[in-house]
């Protein structure tokens, strides 16, 4: 807490000019292009990685990383909520859905971990099961990595269906009107990885797969 206020201190004593133009702007509304959807993991940190400014983003973190899909998302409406305003009132173009390694929430389904005193977690988790069951049937992206970072990465392709799940996202995606991007973050190594479906890998974001990303996005098929 020490170290969050002194944060907050140091921020309104460092603020430069530029930056209070730009929050004043940002005051009468925002237009973020994309919906990034990623771990509330406190490592992971997407204006960080992403270099992006305030209003660059409009952000959803919750453990895991998971979507409900259409069928249970009355029960977990908050997820929902957030996808529907992106479209529906900000317009976005583009849907991140990021996992990260080492994450606790693929930990936790992998070893399958009790949860007696924390039943509304155990319910969460649940949206991810279907990647654990996946990886243990054979679907494996990197087999040099740990199951648990496997996990992971099928947990981030399981969430992009759960997105297509409901009715307005396909409809956007049919038009050509949203792309969902699969990314993947190695805390290690600082390094954000991009899935590719024709490959069945996720490759390095790098200057060539940035022109690749965006060129795909300047030329949708």
């Amino acid at each position: 807490m020490k170290k969050l206020i002194q944060g907050i201190v140091d921020f309104r004593k460092n603020l430069t000019e530029e930056s209070r133009t730009l929050f004043a702007k940002l005051a009468l509304g925002q237009k973020p292009d994309s919906l990034f959807i990623a771990c509330s993991d406190s490592r992971v940190v997407p204006n960080l990685f992403a270099s992006t400014n305030p209003g660059d983003l409009f952000v959803l973190r919750n453990i895991g990383n998971l979507i409900p899909p259409l069928s249970d998302s009355a029960q977990d409406s908050s997820a929902s909520a957030v996808i529907e305003f992106s479209l529906f009132s900000l317009n976005v173009s583009d849907i991140i859905v990021c996992g990260h390694s080492e994450c606790g929430a693929m930990r936790a389904l992998v070893e399958g971990v009790e949860f007696q005193c924390c039943p509304h977690l155990e319910s969460w988790l649940k949206y991810g099961e279907e990647a654990v069951k996946k990886v243990r049937e054979g679907l494996i992206i990197n087999p040099a990595l740990s199951e648990q970072n496997q996990v992971s990465q099928v947990n981030v392709l399981q969430q992009m269906e759960h997105l297509k799940t409901y009715p307005f996202v396909r409809e956007r995606l049919e038009k050509k009107e949203l792309r969902i991007h699969g990314w993947w973050f190695d805390i290690a190594q600082a390094d954000v990885y991009c899935y590719e479906q024709e490959l069945n890998q996720f490759i390095l974001i790098d200057e060539k797969e940035a022109e690749l990303i965006l060129g795909r996005a300047n030329n949708p098929a």
